[in-house]
């Protein structure tokens, strides 16, 4: 046998070799790519009844936002409302204090005026009498 021969020879059976592993790994990958379609395939027929409703609550959240955009206003309009209730509300605090600081002051000066009566009367009849 000459070199060449020698060289085909093993060459011929580097390709059976060869052949021999790639088929199975072929039919792997084959079964594999399938399984992926599979999985593909379902998880796209589980997804859109997903997409569907975060479309409709994407929807149901544009209305919502814009009826708080509406009513932002009706909500400041009261609160300013509320502010001046409240300053109100401290006025007229002040004034019932002030007031009562004043009829407490008048009802002791009164009490001091009665008491004050009382002794002079007791004086002048106490002199008469």
């Amino acid at each position: 046998m000459t070199v060449t021969a020698i060289a085909v020879v093993v060459i011929a059976l580097a390709l059976v070799v060869l052949v021999a592993f790639i088929i199975p790994t072929l039919i792997e990958i084959r079964k594999a790519a399938a399984d992926l379609r599979g999985f593909m395939s379902r998880t796209g027929s589980e997804l859109k009844p997903v997409l569907l409703e975060f479309e409709r609550t994407l929807t149901e959240l544009r209305t919502v936002t814009e009826g708080i955009a509406e009513k932002r206003e009706d909500v400041q309009t009261f609160m300013e409302a509320v502010g001046d209730t409240g300053r109100n509300i401290r006025t007229i605090n002040a004034v019932v204090g002030s007031v009562a600081h004043a009829a407490a002051t008048s009802s002791v000066w009164i009490a001091g005026a009665r008491t004050a009566g009382k002794f002079l009367a007791q004086r002048l009849i106490k002199k008469r009498g």
